[in-house]
């Protein structure tokens, strides 16, 4: 398990500036529509219904997670 990071800060009514230890963000939209900038240009659109825990998350652009390349296996 690693470290995390990550700190919010709103700037006004439905306006976020996000800080972790990949970069900075910014977010915007009324509770249950979220529309976010990563500064390594990924952008992310979320709807959800407020208190199901229920959303759609659409993701686009760079800035994501690689998958880790396997280490050799002993036989």
């Amino acid at each position: 398990m690693g470290i995390r990071f990550r700190r919010s800060m709103k700037l006004g009514p439905g306006v976020r500036i996000n800080l972790s230890k990949s970069g900075l963000g910014m977010s915007f939209g009324p509770r249950g529509m979220r529309y976010s900038i990563h500064s390594s240009g990924r952008t992310t659109r979320s709807v959800g219904i407020p208190g199901t825990g229920l959303s759609y998350i659409s993701a686009s652009g760079g800035g994501g997670r690689r998958p880790q390349t396997p280490r050799s296996v002993r036989r």
